[in-house]
C-alpha cells in the first residue's frame, strides 16, 4: 500500500518543536460542530474552479480510494499548542490530485472543502507539497470519524487547521480568499515554526488584498 517517504525535518526527527508548542501524548479530538454521519453512497469528492481544461473532476468513495496510495511520516500540529510527533499517514497525496485535475496556469490558491461548509485556504505551493496528503489512515488504520473518517487533509509544515477534517474537495482558485477559521482571526498562512496563529499577525502579503 505504497511507499514510505523521509521524515520531514522537526520533532519527529528528534529536534525541537515549534515555539510556544508542547508534545502531546495520544490524540486528541478537537473540532467545531458535530461529527457528520458518512454515507459511502452519497459520497463525493470533486475538484472545480479553474481546472486547466474548465470541467470539474469527481471520485465516487470507491473510485477515491483506488487513486494512488502513498504514506508520510509526519508530525501534526495543533494551533491549541499541542503538538503529535513521528505519525504515519497513508492516503492519496495531493500530487496525485494535482496531476489527475490539473489546475489552469494562473492558479495561485486553493480552498479545501469539507462537511457542512467548512473551509481552509492554501497557497497553491503549499497544497503541491510533496508532504501532503488526503490522509484516510494514521499509523496503519483508517481513521476515527472523530479524527476525520474518511479523508482529511494533512499538510505536515502548517498548523494542523489547515488541514480540515471530512474533506469534500478543492477548488482551484487565481486570487487568495480566506477559509471558515481564517475569516474568524486566525492567520492566513499558518506556519507553526513563524507561530502565525492568529490575523493580527499578519505581515503585508500574508493574507488576501482588501
Amino acid at each position: 500500500m505504497g511507499h514510505p517517504v523521509e521524515r520531514e525535518s522537526g520533532a519527529a526527527a528528534g529536534s525541537e518543536l515549534p515555539p510556544g508548542q508542547r508534545l502531546q501524548r495520544g490524540w486528541p479530538v478537537t473540532h467545531y460542530g458535530p461529527v457528520p454521519k458518512f454515507r459511502p453512497e452519497r459520497w463525493e469528492f470533486r475538484v472545480f474552479g479553474a481546472t486547466a481544461d474548465g470541467d470539474k473532476h469527481t471520485w465516487n468513495h470507491d473510485e477515491f480510494t483506488a487513486l494512488p496510495y502513498t504514506t508520510v511520516v509526519a508530525d501534526l500540529h495543533c494551533v491549541t499548542k499541542f503538538s503529535m510527533v513521528g505519525a504515519e499517514w497513508g492516503g492519496v497525496p495531493a500530487r496525485a490530485i494535482l496531476d489527475l485535475a490539473p489546475p489552469a496556469p494562473d492558479v495561485t490558491h486553493v480552498m479545501v472543502w469539507a462537511e457542512y461548509g467548512f473551509s481552509s485556504n492554501l497557497r497553491l505551493s503549499d497544497f503541491a507539497s510533496d508532504r501532503t496528503i488526503f490522509a484516510t489512515h494514521k499509523d496503519g488504520e483508517l481513521l476515527t470519524a472523530e479524527h476525520g473518517f474518511p479523508v482529511r487533509l494533512i499538510v505536515p509544515h502548517l498548523y494542523a487547521w489547515k488541514g480540515p477534517k471530512w474533506v469534500r474537495g478543492v477548488e482551484y482558485m487565481t486570487a487568495d480568499r480566506r477559509g471558515f477559521w481564517e475569516e474568524r482571526g486566525y492567520h492566513n498562512i499558518g506556519d507553526p515554526w513563524k507561530e502565525q496563529r492568529y490575523s493580527y499577525q499578519e505581515e503585508p502579503g500574508d493574507g488576501p488584498e482588501l
